[in-house]
């Protein structure tokens, strides 16, 4: 089989698709697959950029052999030691037993940690270069990106920046690799899921690698996760630029938790007072139905945000606490805050919710809305207003 796949003069794409692997790090689902993306540069020296799942190490080492032939592999640099990616290192020492293992400092206290790898070690520094005959490597230490090792390596002949699992995305390939390739909009939620639960915690980090890069000449973007960035690298760039500060679009994402039916009644009637007010962007998630990664994505996606919960035991209902959990634990942040719920006699769904609004420092819209037993004219009237306040919020001020 044809393995052969350039994407530039003498370098190749070698990364796989993964259709089977049901959850992603063992939690995120993967509906539409995803890639790990590795690269090889079939130079005067010969290197690997990145390696593949242990589930796909066959394959793997397979395009390797077909694209090289019997030579050896001179050089294997290693971004990111996340198993994902790390997974077929010892593999690649096994077939080649002279390959240099080329990362940062702390890159090697994860090798022997997780695989007992302690030679033929070559530590690169911020700014070192690899000369490989045309091509030409450089290094970009670039900590929390979101593990504490990850770095960049920057191809300085044709400018292509090897980004590891920043600018990634869930998502199998399904035929073209190059952004010019695929329908883009097919990838974009998908990306963007990838970012704000992957990526999206170290967004501060994030802001400070993309000044960085600023004056730094790229052409092509080829990341470990999903589409290769050649026409266009910027779209991904201004992609992540736009989330990792927290800009937001037009719309309102709505959370719920019910038990009987009455949480979601009041979640219906905010999303028609929505959409009479105007919105046309409104998103109803049932947290028990819906993975939380879908929910995050659609948060870091809109500005507004309405949270409701039955109270359950005397706190929250616990599909919506992990909801909020995750929204704490990731540092979204200039979202307008809206709460609402219902109790029949101890409470604590809404009291939970606005003990996390306290937490996270959100705009916070109207009063809460707290029905007892089901909602009445009153809760409903009381809904209204909210809705009113932030639609007028949301479309006045979307970012």
């Amino acid at each position: 089989m044809n393995y052969k796949l350039p994407i530039s003069d003498k370098l190749h794409w070698i990364g796989v698709n993964d259709r089977e692997t049901h959850l992603f790090e063992n939690f995120w689902p993967l509906e539409k697959g995803v890639t790990y993306n590795s690269y090889l540069v079939n130079d005067e020296k010969i290197a690997l950029i990145d390696t593949v799942k242990f589930n796909k190490t066959d394959l793997y080492l397979e395009k390797i052999k077909e694209i090289i032939g019997e030579k050896d592999v001179d050089f294997l640099v290693i971004n990111h030691m996340e198993p994902d990616h790390s997974g077929s290192i010892a593999a690649v020492i096994k077939m080649w037993p002279n390959v240099k293992i080329v990362g940062n400092k702390k890159t090697f206290g994860f090798l022997k940690g997780f695989y007992e790898i302690t030679d033929n070690l070559y530590e690169v520094k911020e700014g070192d270069e690899i000369n490989l005959g045309y091509h030409n490597l450089k290094f970009f230490i670039t900590p929390m990106v979101h593990w504490p090792e990850t770095m960049m390596t920057y191809e300085t002949t044709d400018k292509i920046l090897f980004s590891m699992d920043a600018f990634g995305g869930f998502g199998a390939l399904d035929g073209g690799i190059f952004d010019f390739e695929v329908n883009l909009s097919f990838y974009e939620d998908e990306i963007r899921r990838y970012y704000s639960n992957i990526v999206g915690k170290y967004s501060p980090i994030v802001q400070r690698t993309l000044q960085r890069f600023k004056d730094v000449e790229i052409s092509m973007i080829a990341p470990t996760h999903g589409i290769v960035w050649k026409e266009s690298p910027s779209t991904i760039f201004n992609y992540y630029d736009k989330w990792s500060r927290f800009e937001a679009e037009e719309g309102v994402v709505i959370v719920y938790g019910t038990m009987y039916g009455n949480t979601a009644k009041m979640a219906d009637y905010l999303a028609k007072e929505l959409s009479r007010n105007g919105i046309k962007n409104i998103k109803i998630f049932d947290a028990s139905k819906t993975h939380l990664s879908y929910i995050i994505s659609e948060l870091w996606k809109y500005k507004g945000v309405i949270i409701g919960s039955a109270a359950y035991n005397t706190t929250v209902f616990p599909a919506v606490e992990a909801v909020l959990s995750k929204i704490e634990n990731s540092g979204l942040k200039n979202r307008y805050l809206g709460v609402f719920g219902n109790k029949s006699w101890s409470g604590g769904g809404v009291k939970t919710i606005m003990n996390f609004a306290e937490k996270i420092k959100w705009d916070f819209v109207a009063s809460p809305v707290e029905a007892t037993y089901s909602p009445k004219e009153k809760d409903y009237k009381e809904l209204s207003l909210l809705a009113k306040e932030m639609a007028n919020l949301v479309k006045n001020n979307p970012k």
